[in-house]
């Protein structure tokens, strides 16, 4: 794995981080080879950013709590082309987004996300997987959109990433992203991912409460009022000289 800067057309994957020092090594050990890990600590107490750092990775620093804020500090200090999202607690697989950052770049969608399927039964609590049932039920409603999931293993262009002008830094972050990107009219596509049981304890949907925090958040984010699109949709791959007539 390369900590270097990637060229133009690399890849940077965003890790956020908040003492994952037990899953790091198996995390990092998946990005694919190539491709730029951004660990971002966001306030780790078991030394996991000087363990990502020993491992090879980029160490970006997110001082302000929230999983957005750390998404999104991950996003603004990638440099490459493509950036892909995933969970740090190895209950996703950095190696699966290859697929995801082959349709981004051909052009095929704007943006590729992963619905999760759990390995076992421990996997993914019934509480945080109702919740998520319930706001992709109503992203339904506000968008059209008849996703599945709204899990962190995702890839898109920076570029237009950013020019999504995503302002959660809570829970809600994943889900903005997806209704500005559908706002804006970007191709969305979704595919099955394994999802095994996370190591350490989790901060979110570890309980009923971290649910409900997370719940409300996307909630919120769905009552905001559509933007005004002043961006255009990722511009999609040229066609190959044989596909033209």
């Amino acid at each position: 794995m390369t900590t270097t800067s990637p060229p133009p057309q690399g890849v940077d994957v965003v890790l956020p981080c908040l003492n994952e020092a037990e899953a790091l090594p198996w995390v990092l050990d998946r990005v694919p080879a190539g491709w730029r890990a951004l660990v971002v600590d966001n306030g780790s107490t078991d030394g996991s950013a000087d363990l990502a750092r020993a491992l090879g990775a980029t160490v970006v620093h997110e001082a302000r709590r929230g999983f957005g804020a750390a998404c999104h500090a991950g996003l603004t200090a990638a440099t490459a082309d493509v950036v892909c999202f995933c969970d740090c607690d190895a209950s996703l697989d950095p190696a699966l987004l290859v697929p995801f950052v082959d349709e981004v770049r051909s052009g095929t969608a704007d943006l590729v996300l992963g619905r999760r399927r759990p390995q076992s039964r421990g996997a993914w609590p019934p509480h945080a997987r109702a919740g998520n049932l319930a706001l992709t039920r109503l992203l339904r409603r506000r968008t059209g959109l008849r996703l599945h999931d709204l899990g962190p293993l995702r890839a898109a262009r920076r570029e237009p990433l950013l020019a999504l002008g995503l302002t959660d830094r809570r829970s809600g972050y994943p889900l903005q992203m997806v209704v500005r990107a559908a706002d804006a009219g970007w191709r969305i596509a979704e595919h099955d991912v394994p999802y095994r049981p996370r190591t350490g304890s989790s901060k979110v949907t570890g309980t009923w409460r971290g649910t409900w925090q997370a719940v409300r958040d996307m909630s919120g984010v769905l009552r905001e009022t559509p933007r005004l699109v002043t961006e255009p949709a990722p511009a999609p791959a040229p066609a190959h000289p044989a596909d033209r007539s």
